[in-house]
């Protein structure tokens, strides 16, 4: 009867459960969940990848935050009729490319 009710179960929730042995005083119910040093391993790795893409994106952010803020200055020394509001465009371009770079380093370091 315990046995039946196991195997019901086990088929109900594979990932939860698993049968160690197959003798009613003996039989056990365990997580079949992976050892811990390996899913450490297996983090380690893909802890790399995320590492490797969070810090490869940052070659397009700055300068695409320079692009922008170039373009807002630009637009806006022809709006106003000026000549040097571009380079303060670029200086807050070059800013916010600084504070992601800040952002992106003290996410992984949490």
């Amino acid at each position: 009867m315990h046995l039946q009710h196991l195997a019901a179960a086990q088929q109900a929730f594979p990932p939860l459960l698993s049968v160690e042995s197959d003798s009613r005083d003996e039989c056990e119910m365990s997580p079949a969940y992976p050892d811990p040093e390996d899913q450490n391993a297996e983090r380690q790795k893909s802890n790399f990848w995320l590492q490797f893409a969070r810090y490869s994106q940052m070659a397009f952010i700055f300068p695409a935050a320079l692009v922008v803020g170039w373009l807002v200055g630009a637009a806006l020394d022809r709006w106003l009729h000026t000549t040097w509001l571009y380079l303060a465009g670029i200086l807050v371009g070059i800013a916010a490319g600084f504070v992601e770079l800040i952002r992106t380093v003290l996410r992984d370091t949490k």
